[in-house]
C-alpha cells in the first residue's frame, strides 16, 4: 500500500485585507440599496390607488434613449478605469468625459420629463399618491446620479490638470462601483415605474 504525499508549503498563504475604499463603497451600496428598496416597495404599494388623475398610464412614456445613455455609461466608466490601471491616461480621460456626457444626457432627459409632467399634465409631488411616489423614487435616483456626476467631474478636473495616474486607479475603481450601482438601480426603477407600474 503506497501513501500519496501532498507537498505543503512551510509558509502559510499570505492574506491581506481588501482595499478599504472598496469595502466602504460596498457598505454604502448595501445601505443605499435598503433605502431604494423602501421607495420601490412604496411605489408598488400605492400604484393604482390614487383617487384623482393623472394616472401613470396616461402620462408616462418610457425614456428609452436616456436609459440607453445611462446604461452605456457603465461600459465607458469600466473601460476608463481599466485604461487608467494600464497607464493609458489619454484614453482614460476621453472615456471618463464620455461617461459624464452620457450621465448628463440622462439627467437632462429626467428634467425634460418632469417639465412635461408638471406643465403639460399638472402632475406634481402633491397632486396625488402617484405623483408623490413617482417624484420620490425617480428623484431619489436623480439625486444619486447628480452626486455621481459631481464626483466624476472632480476626477475629470484632476485628470485635465495631470494629477491622475496609475496610483489613483484603485480610487477610480471605487467610484466606478458607485456608478455601476446607480445604473443597476435605474434598471429596477425603469422596470417598476415604466413597465410594471404603468
Amino acid at each position: 500500500m503506497s501513501a500519496i504525499t501532498t507537498p505543503f508549503s512551510d509558509r502559510p498563504a499570505a492574506w491581506s485585507l481588501p482595499y478599504r475604499g472598496k469595502v466602504a463603497m460596498a457598505s454604502l451600496i448595501i445601505a443605499e440599496s435598503a433605502i431604494f428598496t423602501i421607495f420601490v416597495v412604496a411605489y408598488l404599494f400605492y400604484v393604482g390607488k390614487s383617487l384623482t388623475g393623472p394616472t401613470p398610464h396616461a402620462v408616462l412614456e418610457p425614456p428609452i434613449f436616456f436609459t440607453i445613455c445611462l446604461l452605456s455609461s457603465s461600459l465607458t466608466i469600466h473601460l476608463a478605469a481599466k485604461s487608467l490601471a494600464s497607464n493609458r491616461r489619454g484614453l482614460f480621460l476621453g472615456l471618463w468625459l464620455l461617461t459624464i456626457v452620457l450621465g448628463g444626457l440622462f439627467l437632462n432627459g429626467t428634467a425634460e420629463e418632469w417639465h412635461r409632467l408638471i406643465y403639460e399634465h399638472g402632475l406634481t409631488i402633491s397632486t396625488n399618491l402617484f405623483g408623490t411616489t413617482y417624484y420620490s423614487l425617480v428623484g431619489l435616483h436623480g439625486f444619486h446620479v447628480t452626486a455621481g456626476l459631481l464626483m466624476l467631474l472632480i476626477v475629470a478636473i484632476l485628470a485635465l490638470a495631470g494629477r491622475m495616474s496609475v496610483e489613483q486607479s484603485h480610487r477610480v475603481e471605487v467610484l466606478s462601483m458607485y456608478w455601476h450601482f446607480v445604473d443597476a438601480v435605474w434598471v429596477v426603477v425603469f422596470t417598476v415605474v415604466y413597465l410594471v407600474g404603468r
